[in-house]
């Protein structure tokens, strides 16, 4: 009975002992993509904790570890167009935490949550309403890139005063009311529709010009054609064509041959 007793008081000592060395252990290890920002008696201390094990002050020292890693955060957000359209916007951002400035991070804004409610969320708002005031709608669709990249130059500028960091930032989807979407619609088919009648007034103006320049072209020949329509033409071109058979001439009487000697020496009297 006595062992017994002696064993259960010799296990809760060692346990206690075991506790004991846990909360004064030396030693803390910050792994890899996380600082260590170290703090004395709750006070945020220049020195930043690197990857690796690291000797502290047990009870003295504090360390809270931070990931430094990209990270994605996704948020969705309403502007207004220079045109005074409604415009919503899915934004996805990678950010990250610039490792050397953690202790200040934390001194100043908190940990990662606190980053992205109280910092990110309502600057990548901000960002976008002055950015996208500055164009129409039509030129927020068209001219996507410079939206993207104005949107990025100014978010990268003020989250760096917060010690963050932008990888990149993508407008996911960009769309708006309904009632923008039926307008747009509408505009295009109008366009496409006085496209269509421009087309057939100038296939219509051409076609009269074709016919007005070919109504031009017979009469210039038939002028040319009668100017030069002399009687010694005429005569020559009946010679060429003659096939060498003299017409019969009916009337009164039997039929007789035209007597060509004749015909030509009539022709000359005249």
């Amino acid at each position: 009975m006595r062992n017994n007793k002696a064993f259960n008081n010799a296990g809760k000592l060692t346990a206690i002992l075991f506790l004991i060395t846990l909360l004064l252990t030396p030693f803390i290890i910050v792994s890899a993509g996380e600082r260590g920002v170290l703090m004395h008696f709750g006070k945020v201390q220049n020195q930043i904790l690197g990857e690796g094990i690291h000797v502290i002050i047990p009870v003295v020292d504090t360390v809270k570890k931070l990931s430094v890693r990209v990270q994605k955060q996704e948020i969705s957000a309403e502007a207004s167009s220079k045109d005074l359209q409604d415009v919503f916007a899915d934004v996805a951002l990678n950010w990250h935490i610039i490792s050397v400035e953690a202790n200040a991070l934390f001194q100043e804004i908190g940990d990662e949550n606190d980053v992205t409610d109280r910092i990110i969320n309502p600057a990548v708002e901000e960002v976008l309403k002055a950015v996208i005031a500055k164009y129409t709608a039509e030129e927020i669709i068209t001219k996507r890139g410079e939206v993207k990249a104005g949107v990025d130059d100014a978010l990268t500028t003020r989250l760096a005063n917060y010690h963050v960091a932008v990888d990149d930032i993508s407008l996911v989807h960009i769309h708006f009311s309904p009632a923008f979407g039926e307008a747009v619609e509408a505009k295009q088919i109008a366009e496409q529709e006085a496209k269509r009648a421009e087309f057939i007034a100038q296939k219509a103006s051409k076609q009269a010009e074709a016919r007005v320049n070919l109504a031009k072209g017979e009469a210039e020949a038939q002028k040319l054609l009668g100017e030069n329509l002399t009687p010694n033409l005429l005569q020559r071109q009946a010679i060429e064509k003659w096939n060498g058979k003299l017409p019969l001439i009916t009337g009164s009487g039997e039929l007789k041959f035209l007597n060509l000697k004749e015909f030509v020496t009539a022709y000359d009297e005249k």
